[in-house]
């Protein structure tokens, strides 16, 4: 689908909710181990208008099965808005990264790409991470399976970087949102920017990202999706706007 079309199918220049509360339409769950389209012990659900990420079917163990849901149209230039929390308990076998751990992924893969047994699409990540009660931990940084950015005319290889944010603890909701404007990404939390980055790319090294380059390692457009990483998260208020 054409960012045109997107754009007039969303409204161009207009925030729009593009999760209506009720149900997954319009979102397809991609998780480790089982095919597209299958929702593995109702990993995302809908429930009191809250997506949630829940691990109550999993019976204890989590296994490896990193998920994520797609929103079922690609974009280019966007704004993207959100609120998330983390709630409850990790499954004790999560690694340990993974605690108060979730993402909204940028510029993704289509997940039709995607090998049955893929942890993560290649994509760009907008981190999110929750805080224990002592210590510094920011969300909305960067994360980048398959690919790199360029930070301040740089390019950077390290696979994750940290963002200027404040730390977030307990189950407080958090406003997220992401921009991207002609390939420069912005991120904001509670309405302050906390990171600025461009140049998203695949990674030449990557075996994945390998499979999905045709020439030019720029990546200009993608998919969006939520993750599961073994530990209970909740979103609401997504909304998208087409630029």
């Amino acid at each position: 689908m054409t960012a045109v079309l997107v754009a007039a199918l969303i409204g161009q220049g207009q925030w729009k909710p593009i999760f209506n509360g009720k149900n997954l339409d319009g979102w397809t769950p991609k998780i480790k181990g089982y095919d597209l389209g299958v929702n593995f012990a109702d990993t995302f659900r809908v429930e009191g208008g809250v997506l949630r990420v829940s691990y109550d079917g999993y019976v204890g163990k989590f296994d490896g099965r990193f998920g994520h849901l797609f929103y079922d149209r690609p974009v280019q230039d966007f704004r993207l808005r959100l609120e998330y929390r983390f709630v409850g308990e990790q499954l004790p076998d999560g690694p340990s990264w993974a605690w108060r751990n979730s993402g909204v992924m940028i510029f993704g893969q289509d997940p039709k790409t995607m090998a049955k047994d893929q942890d993560f699409p290649v994509s760009c990540e907008v981190q999110l991470l929750g805080g224990a009660a002592e210590g510094d931990r920011s969300t909305a940084n960067v994360c980048t399976p398959g690919t790199h950015v360029v930070i301040d005319s740089k390019l950077v290889t390290q696979h994750c970087n940290n963002s200027s944010s404040p730390t977030f603890r307990g189950d407080q909701w958090v406003k997220l949102e992401v921009e991207a404007i002609g390939g420069k990404i912005t991120h904001r939390v509670n309405g302050q920017v906390v990171f600025r980055y461009e140049g998203i790319q695949y990674d030449e090294n990557d075996s994945l990202a390998q499979k999905l380059m045709k020439g030019d390692k720029a990546i200009s457009k993608g998919t969006i999706s939520l993750q599961s990483e073994s530990h209970p998260v909740e979103f609401r208020r997504v909304e998208l706007m087409a630029l």
